[in-house]
């Protein structure tokens, strides 16, 4: 079981940058792969980032590719979202998810076993 505690949301300008984090409890953190999905009001939950089980590797949704960063520190059991240059259409709640245990990454929350609670990121205009 792993239980993951979303922070770092808020109201933040267009332009401005924000750091998102994401604390997993347990003691198989490092054997989990580590995403990012969102959820605007009346829409789909999407993908955002993933990042393989070392950290080697990631992968961005188009939309935010150059702008957001993935990484995460597994001696501390900590994914964290960099947020460049957000834009009002990055307005959502921010989601971390675990999964699948010694798995891959994936774009598609299918794959994902674990989820936060999430966190809301308001972009003004």
């Amino acid at each position: 079981q792993v239980q993951l505690v979303e922070s770092g949301g808020g109201l933040v300008q267009a332009g401005a940058s924000l750091r998102l984090s994401c604390a997993a409890s347990g003691r198989t953190f490092a054997s989990y792969p580590m995403a990012w999905f969102r959820q605007a009001p009346g829409k789909e939950r999407e993908f955002v980032a993933t990042i393989s089980r070392n950290g080697a590797g990631t992968q961005y949704a188009d939309s935010v590719k150059g702008r957001f960063s993935i990484w995460r520190d597994n001696a501390v059991n900590t994914v964290s979202l960099r947020m460049n240059t957000v834009k009002p259409e990055d307005t959502a709640v921010y989601y971390c998810a675990a999964g699948p245990q010694f798995g891959g990454t994936s774009p598609h929350r299918e794959a994902y076993q674990y989820w936060g609670q999430g966190t809301q990121v308001t972009v003004s205009s």
